[in-house]
């Protein structure tokens, strides 16, 4: 039994690790321009567009241009999944620069466009609402599991835009300034940064929430959902929930002075 054993894993194709995503490192100086923040979106597009207007509004009142990070999840839950896409993907309306990083979400829904039978638990974790923003009713796929897969796979290749899933394969992964570091999800506490994993970078809650980078590090996160931006050791989340509250987050540090907008 033991040499079928051994045969049969020699016969079945060893699975390739997928690669790391890329990390964007802009060096050690800390920022001179004012940097913006938005939190988890999560299909929230008339939300994401008030996030916005808001740090459109700030820059003209300051005079000052500034960078726009988004901390990920723009899929999943709410009604808007295509379209915050698709408004991501395009140049800012309001002469915006914007650095979109990925979230645990967008990861999986990458992921899921590949092999959707190897990442169907994205189905609940709100997937479900994203593909009805792209027209595909799952509940008209059929009963048998099989077929379903099947069709599944044809759909997702007509309706969901080579556009977007290039967009979501391509998303940063974490962006380091100075002594900020932006995130999704947060890190491993302790571990060099040349050390995290992809993994922790887009899902790690504890221990890091209770212990903070213990590192000579401010990160802002998201991820875990307040109903107001959260405080911890060397951290600020700013996920708050705007699936359910209508409350996108906007985050703004300048000159070491962060306020929310």
């Amino acid at each position: 039994m033991r040499k079928l054993t051994d045969w049969l894993s020699r016969l079945r194709p060893a699975r390739t690790p997928p690669p790391s995503r890329r990390r964007i490192d802009f060096g050690s100086s800390p920022p001179s321009y004012p940097i913006y923040v938005i939190g988890d979106v999560h299909g929230c597009i008339n939300e994401l567009k008030d996030a916005e207007a808001r740090i459109a509004a700030d820059i003209e009142a300051t005079g000052r241009i500034g960078l726009v990070l988004l901390l990920g999840d723009y899929v999943d839950r709410g009604p808007g999944s295509r379209q915050v896409l698709e408004h991501l993907i395009r140049p800012s309306e309001l002469g915006l620069k914007r650095i979109p990083l990925c979230g645990n979400h967008d990861d999986i829904f990458s992921k899921f466009l590949k092999e959707p039978d190897l990442y169907s638990e994205w189905l609940g974790l709100g997937g479900e609402q994203t593909l009805i923003s792209y027209g595909i009713d799952l509940h008209h796929l059929g009963a048998r599991q099989k077929s379903r897969g099947a069709r599944l796979v044809e759909l997702l290749s007509e309706a969901v835009p080579a556009s977007h899933a290039q967009f979501l394969a391509e998303l940063p992964v974490c962006l380091k300034v100075g002594d900020l570091f932006f995130v999704h999800a947060g890190i491993r506490p302790g571990i060099p940064l040349e050390d995290q994993k992809d993994e922790d970078l887009l899902w790690i809650r504890e221990p890091f929430l209770a212990k903070g980078p213990q590192l000579p590090l401010l990160v802002v996160h998201g991820h875990t959902p307040k109903p107001q931006p959260d405080r911890g050791p060397g951290r600020i989340g700013i996920d708050t929930g705007a699936y359910y509250t209508g409350s996108l987050a906007v985050l703004k540090i300048d000159a070491g002075r962060v306020t929310i907008l």
